[in-house]
Order: structure tokens, then sequence, then C-alpha cells
């Protein structure tokens, strides 16, 4: 298939640029994968379809207030960094702008000397490996006191609060972008989701940046995915087990919650606990091995997670779900509204 198979007309007023005073009060598109058949309800109605053995499967992930800004030490010049992934001993890969400034040997301050950081080394594709000192024992700590979050491009309002760009049950720290699916939960959704009978369980992928990369192959098969680090827990694998083992189904809330999963079974063949890296690309033509049903938000024309939904739900009644979402006006991407496949 070609990547203009993937794009649709979206007005520019559709993207959400700011979260819902109330998380689950967002709409909710309904696809029945028997019927066919479209409903338009809240989120908060989400538990009427879920069944009693059921399995909802979360990403535990947490989005470290990743984007920080400084200056040089010997210019005073502004600088910003960008966090992608840790090495060890508090040294990271990171993004700068603008690169120039930060050459190897380079030194820089961040919020008053609270953070500083030296660039040790730049790689082949630009970015930087830099080692941080601060003020204080743990640098997550200080991340979350003076960093911000790394908001996607196409959302230019400023965040108020930073934990709406967290799930409600964000644990693991390490993403770079929220599974913004699990967006729409509050703890009483959840509560209710689980007097019903649903095993609720939790993997954790690390979102990358790499997830906003667009697909640059007009022939979407040449097109290589970011890798991102994942974890499935026992209890999780079990609990899916479980399900599969009684005929009930296992509904994946979010893509990266999908990919976690295929994961584990296409590398494993079965569901068992398992850590690792993953960089599986799901497309139409993918056999599903794991989930029965998805939860996500609505996505970017041409991306891979517009693909994703394709290959679950079929390729002409996605494109047909987002025209219909266009046209009933849907509020779209990180912040928008959601669309439940069961």
């Amino acid at each position: 298939m070609k990547k203009s198979d993937f794009f649709y007309e979206l007005p520019e007023r559709l993207i959400a640029q700011h979260p819902l005073e109330h998380r689950d009060t967002s709409r909710m598109m309904l696809l029945e994968r028997d019927t066919d058949k479209i409903q338009h309800k809240s989120f908060y109605e989400l538990p009427d379809f879920l069944n009693e053995g059921d399995c909802l499967v979360l990403n535990d992930t947490r989005v470290l207030p990743a984007r920080l800004y400084g200056t040089k030490d010997d210019t005073g010049a502004r600088v910003e960094f960008l966090l992608l992934e840790p090495r060890e001993n508090d040294v990271w890969e990171v993004i700068t702008g603008p690169g120039k400034r930060a050459r190897q040997g380079s030194h820089f301050t961040f919020a008053d000397g609270v953070l500083r950081a030296e660039v040790l080394e730049v790689l082949d594709n630009g970015n930087r490996v830099a080692r941080f000192t601060y003020d204080g024992s743990n640098f997550y700590e200080v991340l979350d006191r003076i960093g911000q979050m790394p908001l996607p491009h196409y959302i230019t309002e400023e965040l108020k609060d930073k934990e709406r760009y967290q799930t409600v049950y964000s644990k693991q720290p390490g993403s770079a972008a929220a599974p913004t699916a699990g967006l729409h939960f509050t703890q009483e959704l959840l509560e209710k989701i689980r007097s019903k009978g649903v095993n609720i369980v939790y993997v954790t992928l690390h979102v990358g940046l790499g997830t906003f990369r667009p697909v640059k192959t007009d022939d979407i098969e040449k097109h290589h995915m970011h890798s991102e680090h994942y974890f499935l827990p026992e209890k999780t694998a079990l609990a899916i087990n479980e399900a599969k083992a009684n005929g009930k189904r296992v509904i994946a809330v979010g893509t990266t919650s999908c990919r976690t999963l295929e994961s584990v079974a296409s590398f494993r063949g079965c569901i068992c606990e398992d850590e690792g890296y993953t960089d599986i690309f799901i497309y139409p033509g993918y056999k599903f091995k794991c989930i029965d049903g998805l939860i996500t938000n609505f996505h970017l024309p041409e991306s891979t997670l517009i693909m994703l939904v394709s290959a679950f739900y079929g390729y002409d009644k996605t494109m047909l779900a987002y025209k219909t979402a266009v046209e009933r006006e849907y509020r779209f991407f990180s912040f928008g509204d959601s669309m439940a496949i069961l």
C-alpha cells in the first residue's frame, strides 16, 4: 500500500489544543467489529461495552518533562535540550538546539545552576550525548521541578498543568510522549470497570519521539520503525492467558499497549513475561496474535498509527470512520476524542 492511501482532510480547528476539564467526558466513537455499526458515545460510557472476564491492558509509562531551557556557560547563549534516552549514570542522548552551540566539551547551565550538562559526544545523526550533574539526590525529581513537557508540534497552546499530559495510572518514567488513549481514564472510571469483573493489567512501553516521525517512503513496507523499550510483567501475562482460555477479550488501550502485546506474541510465540526493544510495524495485512479490541485516539494522516488501526479494523472501515469523525467534528490527536473498536 501507498502512504497516500492513509491521507484524509482535517480542518485545523479540529486539532485539540488542550485537554477537556473532565477527562472522561471526551466523545467516544464506538466501532462494532461484528456488525460494522458506528455509534457515538461519551468515554464515561465505556464500562457498558465491557464484559466480565475481559482483560483491559494499559500502558503505565510516565512522560518525562524532558524539555530543558538553559544557557551556554562561556557565552550565555540560550539553548534547548530534549532528553531522548538514558545511557548510564546520568548520561543521556539528547537533541540540542541550536546544535552548533553544543559542541563536544561545551558546558551548559539550567535553572540557575540546579542542573548542569557537559556534551561528551556528537553523534552521526546530529544528536548529542551529555552528562548531567545536579543539586539533589534524584535526577527525575530535578526534571519534575524544572523540565517542561515535550508536547507534539501540533499543540501550540501552553499546558498549564503538566499532569494533564500524564495518565492517572502513569508509574514508570521514561516516555518522550504520552500514551494518549489512556488520558481519558479517571480513577473513578477504572473502579467502575473493575466492578464489572474486568481485569485491568499493565504493560510498559516507553514512547519515543520517533512516534511523531513521518513516513517518508511512498511504499509503506519500506518504512523503518523506531525502536522502543517495553516490559510485560508475569501478572499481566497470566491475566491475558486466563482471558484467552475463557473465551474473553483482550483489549489494548492505545497503540503502544497493542504493539507491546503483539511484539511479545510475535517474538516469543506466546504471551509471557518479557522485556526488550521492539520496532514492530503493524499495517494492513498483519495477522493479530493477541488483541481482540483496541481503544485509541484519532491519529495524524499518513502516520504509522492510522496504519495500525487500519490493520486491526480494516482499511476501508477505518477511513470511513475517520471521514465520519471529521464530519461530526470530533476532536483529533493527543488531547482529542477516542475511538473504541470492540
